[in-house]
C-alpha cells in the first residue's frame, strides 16, 4: 500500500492548530512514541531506502515495513515519488521486538517523538515534534491529490510541500540519522 502524505516545515503550532479547528478538523489525540527501527545487519534494507519500525505510543503498538519510492538524492528532499508502507497492529511491543531480533534483525535505530492528530473527512493532519528540530505537518490523506486539496485548505504553499521521510528532514537541519543509535529527547547517542 502506498502512503500519500505531504510534509510542512517549521510550522506555529498554536496558529496551525485554530486554522485546522477553523476549517472544520477535530483533535484526535496527543501521542508520544517510542519507534525502534530495524534492518538486516548487512544494512541491504537501508541500501533500498526501507526499514522496518516498531512503534508504540503505550496503547497501541504497530510493526511496519516502509520503503521510500522514486528516490532522487537526500540532497533533493522533498523529491522523492512517496512511500511504501505495510503495517499491522501488533498486541506486545516487548514481544514483537523479541521476535525481530530472534530472526536476525539489528536495531538501526531508537527514537521518539510527540505527535498531535487532527482531522477532517479522509484527510489526517499530524503535528510532529521531532528532538533537537523544529515540528512540523504531515498531512495525509487516501491519495496525493486529497492531500494537496487538504493542505491548501489549511493553507499551505504547495510549492512548500515536501514528499519525504523523517531522516530526510532531520538530515535538512544537519543531522544524518544513520550517524546515530539513539536519537530520543533524552539524548542522542552517535554510533
Amino acid at each position: 500500500m502506498e502512503e500519500f502524505e505531504i510534509k510542512f516545515l517549521e510550522v506555529d503550532v498554536p496558529e496551525l492548530e485554530k486554522k485546522l479547528l477553523t476549517i472544520g478538523a477535530k483533535k484526535v489525540a496527543d501521542y508520544d512514541y517510542r519507534i525502534m527501527l530495524f534492518d538486516y545487519s548487512d544494512f541491504r534494507m537501508d541500501k533500498n531506502h526501507a526499514w522496518l519500525k516498531l512503534r508504540t505510543d503505550g496503547k497501541e503498538t504497530t510493526l511496519s515495513y516502509k520503503e521510500r519510492i522514486g528516490v532522487k538524492n537526500d540532497v533533493s528532499i522533498g523529491k522523492d515519488d512517496g512511500m511504501k508502507e505495510i503495517e499491522i497492529v501488533v498486541d506486545d511491543f516487548q514481544k514483537a521486538y523479541e521476535l525481530i531480533k530472534s530472526v536476525g534483525f539489528v536495531i538501526k535505530r531508537e527514537m521518539t517523538k510527540k505527535r498531535t492528530r487532527y482531522k477532517k473527512d479522509k484527510a489526517t493532519f499530524d503535528i510532529d515534534f521531532w528532538p533537537q528540530i523544529p515540528p512540523y505537518i504531515e498531512i495525509e490523506a487516501d491519495s496525493l491529490e486529497n492531500a494537496r486539496k487538504a493542505a491548501q485548505e489549511a493553507g499551505f504553499d504547495l510549492e512548500k510541500g515536501l514528499i519525504c521521510s523523517a531522516s530526510q528532514v532531520y538530515m535538512k537541519y544537519g543531522f544524518n540519522p544513520n550517524d546515530y543509535s539513539s536519537m530520543t529527547s533524552k539524548e542522542f547517542i552517535k554510533k
